[in-house]
């Protein structure tokens, strides 16, 4: 997990064709080609080449009926990194070596594994990561010792990183001796981790297994299937699409 949202690494005001690379949605090259084509629109108006985008503003992408988006869900393993691999390390992308470009909305880290969304559509990815928006993510996790009530109690109601800032409150059930399942709609860096080393407790293994509507299900692990029909539908709309 983490809280380095795209628009966190934006400094505004930016060259829009620049905005649309940092969002994901397509290259400068290829944001150049779609405001000349009349495709993108600042508060209304259509862009042209050299506008720049304020902190503020509202950048719209006109859809290309012609492209197909594609939506995936991975089951992600241990040890296959999310975002910026490093020297023998190993991405998403590398692993499900999907014959179309994709990317991943959002992080798990490497010690992390479950549901991650991937998608050629970056109009989702504020939509899905911005912590405005309220969307629950779901995760199981197991500790190195026994949950007890004032440990279910205090998660729940929130703790203070080491870093001074305070969780929200969450939704957080026993599942086990060992075990809690926990529904975030934030996303700080190693956000669980650092909960539970507040409290005195280590999370041994940390599963993601639902973003909104889309369950991991009986999903392995390293596998990865499209979403699609009613699940898609559902999804996009929960996310204003």
């Amino acid at each position: 997990m983490s809280n380095l949202f795209m628009k966190d690494k934006i400094k505004y005001p930016i060259r829009i064709n620049r905005y649309l690379a940092l969002k994901n949605i397509c290259s400068r090259r290829e944001a150049d080609e779609f405001i000349k084509s009349g495709k993108i629109a600042i508060n209304g108006r259509r862009a042209v080449l050299g506008d720049k985008v304020g902190e503020k503003d509202l950048v719209e992408v006109i859809k290309d009926l012609n492209k197909e988006y594609i939506y995936l869900a991975f089951n992600k393993p241990r040890q296959v990194i999310s975002h910026s691999p490093q020297r023998e390390e190993v991405s998403i992308e590398e692993f499900i070596n999907y014959p179309k470009k994709v990317f991943p909305i959002g992080r798990l880290d490497k010690d992390s594994r479950g549901l991650i969304i991937l998608t050629n559509d970056g109009r989702i990815t504020d939509k899905l990561l911005n912590p405005e928006h309220k969307h629950e993510k779901e995760y199981i996790v197991k500790v190195h010792k026994p949950i007890t009530a004032a440990f279910i109690k205090k998660m729940g109601a929130g703790v203070v990183l080491d870093d001074g800032y305070r969780t929200e409150s969450c939704i957080v059930k026993k599942a086990g001796d060992y075990i809690f399942s926990i529904i975030l709609t934030e996303g700080k860096k190693r956000q669980i981790r650092r909960m539970c080393q507040v409290l005195g407790y280590e999370a041994v293994d940390l599963k993601r297994i639902r973003v909104l509507n889309i369950q991991l299900g009986d999903l392995h692990s390293g596998q990865f299937r499209k979403i699609s029909g009613q699940e898609l539908e559902k999804f996009l709309g929960q996310l204003g699409m």
